[in-house]
């Protein structure tokens, strides 16, 4: 093995490391962010008999398989979502290393850190509806070092990008207003596609709010139809965070691919 192999094989494995650390980390955020409880205090315990959990309660996806999905004191059933987050937010930071580490490192651990925020604005907008500021500031802070290392597009796209995705959106909810008297697009949802576009410039941008469109309108009329409730509010940046995702990962390539069907 040559030691450029070896450098990368080191490369995925700490990204699998810190991947999953990482993920369980974001358990704490995705909980306690709504809450407005602090990040840092109090320390992780059973939501029901209040147990600290102690260190080797803590490791990442091996303690949920030795407890058998439940708490150690009580009992009480754990919610596979935590070992599900801590598992997809690994497998997102190992496809960052696997897809830019040798293009630029910089730019794959922005990728990494832009996946964990994704799962975090996915579960909470699941869940609550919400996408917070702080997430946001999160991926425009992303979005300016994209523009300056990404190896694909200029920093003119990712800023075409930030600006066009924050104006489209909010003409778009801005004419649904009008026309329907009624909200069609949370603010969040607005600021957020904003950012994403810094993030991921024009192209890629258009990419992922295609596919999050076509997914969610889909997704949206079979559980409409399921539940017989046609005005029911549901939360729309779950779809954007998967469009962006697959966008910022894949994007350049089914761009490329698809212009060159076209012959262009």
């Amino acid at each position: 093995m040559d030691m450029q192999s070896y450098y990368l094989g080191v490369a995925y494995v700490l990204a699998a490391v810190f991947g999953l650390c990482v993920g369980s980390f974001l358990n704490v955020v995705i909980y306690r962010v709504p809450a407005g409880l602090s990040l840092a205090t109090p320390s992780s315990h059973c939501p029901k008999c209040k147990y600290v959990l102690r260190w080797y309660d803590n490791i990442p996806v091996v303690s949920y398989l030795i407890l058998g999905g439940k708490c150690r004191s009580c009992r009480a059933p754990i919610s596979f979502r935590y070992t599900a987050v801590e598992i997809a937010n690994m497998l997102l930071w190992i496809v960052s290393a696997l897809l830019f580490w040798q293009q630029s490192i910089v730019y794959a651990v922005i990728c990494a850190l832009a996946s964990s925020v994704f799962i975090c604005v996915f579960f909470i907008d699941l869940e609550h509806k919400l996408v917070f500021d702080r997430f946001v500031l999160m991926l425009v802070g992303l979005g300016i070092a994209a523009a300056v290392f990404d190896p694909c597009y200029s920093a003119l796209s990712h800023i075409i990008g930030g600006v066009g995705g924050f104006t489209a959106f909010y003409l778009i909810a801005w004419l649904f207003e009008r026309i329907r008297h009624k909200d069609g697009l949370g603010g969040g949802d607005i600021k957020l596609t904003g950012a994403c576009g810094l993030l991921l410039g024009w192209q890629r941008l258009l990419l992922s709010v295609l596919c999050a469109a076509v997914v969610a309108s889909v997704v949206l009329v079979i559980l409409s139809r399921r539940e017989g409730k046609e005005d029911t509010e549901y939360p729309f940046a779950p779809f954007l965070t998967c469009g962006f995702a697959l966008a910022m990962f894949f994007g350049h390539r089914i761009i490329s691919a698809y212009i060159s069907l076209l012959g262009i």
